[in-house]
């Protein structure tokens, strides 16, 4: 795939600056708790392509997951996210995030969040994959809501943190080997040159590359695509976590049936009403999510039907309309009432285990360039992230990379010398339907490099993407879903050549040509990355590892 270095054209010497000590990119979760971290006499800039309320992290239903009951330990926290990464996970950043939960947690407290209570003490819910209730949550299944409401308002109080809303990072600002800043379209006509003495990355992930998901439409892989075109190193793309039950009704918009409806008892029912979760799992409903996922796809396999079902009739009703009050809404606009009649549920992305490299400080491969929450790869999740340790990384790693940037940021001159960069206007005649390409996009991805996945049909992927991407990398668009299209189609590029790659299955990652894992060959990770130099691209294939227990790929071209 020929990968353009910048997706629209710019003259540093014409265009529109602006300076800031930190950028962040990203107003979710993540990105917000590293603003928050930045010290009070230094400028952050917070760019969110959409509104504050627009990301992931809103519309997460579960919760955090943390120690907080004193009959848990920090151990048992630490095997069951250990047992759920598929033998993947780095055992220290899995014990320093999970150690360092509850401090987060108090923290969101303190900050206003009103997390549900009984009798006076915090609620815990469990959810699969945990051995014990640890799962925080909110307004029962609008964790997300009420903790961004929280964070949000802290974040709009303080001096000096400005926010930009609806404003789109078309790419990092790169030169002499360093990030300084990106170039953004904060009023969708003028591309803005934003220098920062350090730059945060938090956008988020890439749930829109698969036809059904979880995910809002904002989250288009911006992040790592961008990432990529400016030379940073992106590791274990193949790792796409499906979430077992997304609501299945012909015509409307996929909705997440949270985990903790399973972890309150309901049921997975075929269309011939027969409980089979027992049949591939001694935990049932509550197996990590890869088990549930490849259950349900082989079930829907030997039903020959296109979904399975959620059944909760067995509950109590009070419980479960007091628990699930956002799940009962949407539910209703279909006619379906929780508490007696079957959901209809089948997978659907949820989750980007992979993405950029990062350390235990949030510091990626580019000087200047920090990253924290779902764009990233951690460590913490392996090759199977647990439920509900998403929202308590973006809070962990947000906090060091923000005050990790920040720290940086102090170090830097106050005086930036701007240097000249130019990206000339690349010839585009041709024109085409970008919706169209994205929707063949989406279904192809689900069909060929979805919960299971072969070589056949990853090379057939691979060739698909790349017919496209001839002639849709090489445009000049001049909108937003013009350059979306582009990282989507870069993103699934680097999802669909990692998968190829990793010949076995684990957590996320099945293969059904190599269908168990292989620890003598396969206990490792997958990089891949493009050389930059100044801002003009040099693309090649990294060819050894650098660090044992990693393999680097060819990178997507």
């Amino acid at each position: 795939m020929i990968t353009p270095r910048y997706l629209l054209p710019f003259d540093s010497t014409r265009a529109v600056h602006r300076f800031a000590d930190v950028l962040v990119i990203g107003g979710g979760l993540a990105g917000l708790r590293a603003a928050n971290a930045v010290e009070p006499n230094q400028s952050v800039l917070v760019v969110t392509k959409d509104q504050l309320r627009e990301s992931n992290s809103v519309y997460a239903q579960g919760g955090i997951a943390g120690v907080l009951d004193p009959d848990d330990c920090f151990e048992s926290h630490v095997a069951d996210t250990l047992a759920a990464g598929g033998n993947l996970c780095d055992q220290t950043i899995v014990d320093m995030v999970i150690r360092e939960g509850p401090r987060r947690i108090e923290e969101l407290i303190r900050w206003g969040t009103k997390f549900d209570q009984s009798d006076g003490e915090i609620s815990l819910g469990r959810e699969g994959g945990h051995s014990r209730e640890r799962i925080v949550h909110a307004r029962g299944d609008a964790t997300g809501q009420e903790v961004m409401r929280a964070v949000i308002k802290r974040t709009r109080e303080r001096d000096n943190i400005d926010i930009w809303e609806n404003a789109f990072t078309v790419d990092l600002l790169t030169y002499e080997g360093r990030c300084r800043g990106a170039v953004i379209l904060n009023d969708g006509q003028q591309p803005i040159m934003v220098w920062a003495k350090e730059t945060i990355l938090c956008t988020g992930g890439a749930g829109q590359v698969f036809r059904e998901s979880t995910n809002p439409s904002v989250a288009t892989g911006d992040g790592s695509a961008l990432a990529y075109r400016a030379g940073v190193e992106l590791r274990d793309m193949e790792f796409i976590q499906f979430h077992p039950t997304v609501l299945y009704i012909a015509g409307a918009s996929r909705s997440l049936i949270t985990e903790a409806v399973r972890g309150e008892g309901a049921h997975l029912i075929d269309c011939n009403g027969e409980r089979f979760m027992p049949n591939y799992d001694e935990r049932a409903e509550l197996a990590p999510r890869d088990v549930v996922s490849q259950s349900i796809i082989r079930q829907m396999t030997k039903t020959r039907h296109s979904n399975v079902f959620l059944d909760l009739s067995h509950l109590d009703t009070d419980h479960v309309m007091m628990r699930f009050p956002g799940i009962a809404k949407a539910c209703s606009k279909f006619g379906l009432d929780i508490t007696s009649d079957r959901i209809p549920v089948r997978p659907g992305a949820h989750y980007v285990i992979g993405g950029v490299s990062v350390d235990r400080q949030g510091r990626t491969s580019l000087p200047g360039l920090w990253a924290a929450g779902e764009v990233t790869s951690t460590g913490l999740h392996g090759a199977n992230r647990l439920a509900s340790n998403s929202l308590l990384e973006g809070l962990v790693y947000g906090a060091h990379a923000g005050e990790a940037a920040a720290r940086a940021a102090a170090e830097v001159p106050t005086n930036m010398v701007v240097p000249r960069i130019q990206h000339p206007v690349r010839d585009s005649y041709e024109s085409f339907d970008v919706a169209d390409v994205r929707v063949s996009l989406k279904s192809l991805m689900g069909r060929l490099a979805g919960v299971e996945r072969d070589a056949e049909g990853l090379q057939e992927a691979s060739d698909s993407i790349r017919s496209f991407a001839a002639y849709v990398m090489p445009h000049q668009f001049d909108g937003v879903e013009g350059w979306e299209l582009q990282n989507l189609l870069l993103t699934a590029s680097c999802i669909v050549e990692a998968a190829l790659v990793r010949a076995e299955s684990r957590g996320v990652h099945f293969r059904s040509d190599f269908p168990k894992p292989d620890d003598q060959n396969w206990r490792r990770h997958l990089s891949m990355k493009i050389d930059v130099d100044g801002g003009h691209p040099r693309v090649e294939p990294i060819l050894q590892a650098e660090e044992p227990g990693e393999v680097s790929v060819s990178a997507p071209r």
